[in-house]
């Protein structure tokens, strides 16, 4: 099962206590040279609750165990 999956059966708004969300998984560059080259290779969920809208951001890295996204960096360095 998929970790979105997995966030959206268990999903308890802290704000208004809303059970229904919406998950995004959003890609960042660092700084440095990751920035100047667009390397993104930071992971994020952005989980949003559809009643209030109040956003929870998670890192999948550490809810899986394992780094997410390695191999679409390398495609961001040779492709932009």
């Amino acid at each position: 099962m998929k970790i979105e999956d997995m966030i959206a059966e268990r999903f308890v708004c802290t704000k208004c206590k809303g059970t229904e969300c919406k998950t995004k998984e959003v890609s960042m560059s660092g700084a440095g040279l990751s920035k100047m080259f667009d390397i993104q290779h930071n992971h994020f969920l952005f989980v949003s609750c559809m009643d209030c809208g109040y956003v929870e951001v998670f890192n999948p890295d550490i809810l899986e165990g394992k780094k997410r996204g390695q191999l679409g960096s390398i495609f961001d360095v040779f492709f932009g």
